[in-house]
């Protein structure tokens, strides 16, 4: 089999001109003693075709509004991808019937058997129809502008308002953030409804009851099951909602209010102005590289490899999809970095988050299949949530990074108050989907959006008045990716959060130590079980209130040493 010589082969294929390649891998003899070298093949032509899909997808989400990149999305999405599914399939029986198996491949194996008996061909079509409705969600989105003083902002852009010592221009921007998803609401709805149809019929095809327990399977969730879910879900509630309270509690008190407001939660307590790390996209590109050549040389260089390359664009602007995502070019071995940044803080900590993923993607890259590169999300984030924290004292300038040593401090406590604040919202977005895909209320929008305010109200507490704004409550839903494009992606956060503050307590102990864990965990990419990357990590995998509760007293006596 001839293999083009770079992605751009592909850039404009149908899936007529993709099949042949698919047949040719399907028809090859395959014995064990030429196993390896179909293998190669097979990894090489999908490293092509990933790497031409992921820069379709790319190149829509930084312009929404271009009708060519929305064409070439959808054609990736609905046309190949799907029928690509059914083919890889194919390619993965033969593998498992020839029962080869060896070191390092182990796990690719189990993957493999999973996802064909998952298979149902009834789902491709079903595929395709769920990424159209995910590109016009992205495209309602990527549309949505507010009127600012004369002006027309995006809502991200109205972030850096929501820090200000002004409580009423606070109260505006958050109001007017959230006037898009409220005034479009019906029509975001909609879109719900159809995926929410299209995944529960996914479900039924594939012998599931409900699309819940579909894709717990279809995430290769042998490690834990929905129950231990339930379980975080309820350590929440037990270890996180005090330490809420105190958090609450102690900000209400600094900033002299009777009650705090949700436009309250981000502006500094004592009335100092809002941090702001950088003045210009270039200035934040540069010093994140010296930042993380204090966590380690080599992630230094693999960050300043991917600026040179034009892999990392950052900066917010209209027409732009929302979010921040790392993708894998898988065959030039190189990711790139998608996000939204208004010149705040919370930039830098998510160019940190995004930049781990990075290097999870290059240390994997190393090894040789593409199926033994890329772990469930679980690790994913680990990568990416530890870097957050172990490049969190080096941003001072004179570590080459953005703040005085006051601004530092900062910074610091806001990124660890927002790793407990973190945890409620994670538990409410699964909670929500459980909800959502098990009871029959939850194809009713009307109900799902009082159920979402009952599990705000369940896992946030008091802490927070929201009284008379029910509809921006709601509305925060609607502004969640997740829901609409990864379905189930998000008890993963949590999960990789309680990973990702056991190496940072490691490192405190000793950080050449946690950081080299870290890199040999990052190394295995999908070769290893779970629980096995997290023990290489350092960590192990959390449930229960008593584990996360010692973490959270953790960084609450952090947050005490540095005057949070």
């Amino acid at each position: 089999m001839t293999l083009p010589e770079s992605p751009d082969a592909f850039k404009d294929a149908t899936w007529e001109d993709i099949l042949p390649y698919y047949e040719a891998l399907a028809s090859r003899p395959l014995d064990r003693s030429n196993v390896e070298a179909w293998l190669s093949d097979w990894s090489s032509f999908e490293s092509l075709l990933s790497e031409a899909g992921a820069l379709a997808s790319f190149a829509y989400t930084c312009d929404t509004s271009d009708p060519a990149r929305e064409e070439a999305q959808l054609r990736f999405g609905t046309q190949i991808s799907p029928k690509a599914r059914a083919q890889r399939v194919r390619l993965q029986e033969r593998l498992v019937e020839l029962a080869y198996e060896r070191a390092g491949l182990e796990t690719t194996v189990q993957r493999f058997r999973n996802q064909m008996e998952l298979f149902s061909p009834a789902n491709v079509p079903l595929f395709s129809e769920l990424s159209k409705l995910e590109t016009e969600w992205s495209k309602v989105n990527g549309a949505m502008t507010v009127e600012w003083d004369g002006g027309e902002k995006t809502p991200s852009q109205l972030l850096p308002f929501l820090q200000s010592n002004d409580r009423s221009l606070r109260e505006r921007a958050f109001r007017m953030r959230a006037n898009p998803y409220i005034e479009q609401r019906d029509m975001l709805a909609d879109i719900f409804d159809r995926m929410y149809d299209l995944r529960q019929h996914v479900a039924h095809n594939a012998g599931f009851e409900n699309f819940r327990d579909f894709i717990h399977r279809e995430k290769n969730r042998f490690d834990y099951t929905p129950e231990d879910c339930i379980r975080f879900h309820e350590a929440v509630e037990t270890a996180v909602l005090p330490a809420v309270k105190r958090i609450m509690d102690r900000r209400r008190r600094q900033m002299g209010l009777d009650v705090v407001r949700p436009w309250d939660v981000t502006a500094d307590t004592r009335g100092r102005p809002a941090l702001k790390p950088f003045e210009d996209i270039p200035t934040f590109i540069d010093r994140a590289g010296a930042v993380f050549g204090q966590v380690d040389p080599a992630f230094q260089t693999y960050y300043q490899s991917m600026a040179d390359a034009d892999l990392l664009d950052l900066d917010n602007r209209k027409g732009k999809a929302p979010g921040a995502y790392c993708q894998t070019l898988a065959f030039s071995k190189m990711p790139l970095i998608f996000m939204n940044a208004v010149g705040v803080d919370r930039d830098v900590s998510t160019l940190l988050h995004e930049s781990g993923h990075a290097f999870h993607s290059l240390e994997a890259s190393k090894l040789p299949l593409l199926f033994q590169r890329h772990p469930g999300s679980e690790m994913a984030e680990v990568a990416s949530m530890s870097m957050e924290l172990l490049a969190a004292p080096f941003i001072d300038r004179d570590s080459g990074g953005y703040y005085n040593p006051e601004d530092a401090r900062r910074s610091r406590v806001e990124l660890l108050e927002g790793i407990v604040l973190f945890f409620p919202h994670c538990a409410s977005v699964d909670a929500f989907q459980h909800w959502i895909y098990l009871d029959k209320d939850g194809r009713d929008a009307d109900a799902r959006d009082r159920k979402w305010l009952e599990l705000r109200t369940r896992f946030e507490g008091p802490s927070v008045d929201w009284t008379g704004l029910d509809a921006e409550r709601i509305a925060r839903w609607y502004q969640q990716p997740h829901f609409f494009g990864s379905p189930f992606y998000y008890i993963e956060y949590g999960i990789a959060q309680l990973g990702a503050l056991q190496v940072w307590r490691n490192s405190l102990r000793d950080g050449g130590e946690a950081v080299g864990k870290y890199r040999e965990a990052l190394a295995l990419g999908a070769t290893r079980p779970l629980p096995e990357l997290f023990k290489a990590a350092g960590a192990r995998l959390i449930f229960d209130s008593d584990g996360m509760g010692e973490l959270i007293s953790l960084v609450e006596e952090q947050l005490s040493d540095l005057g949070g």
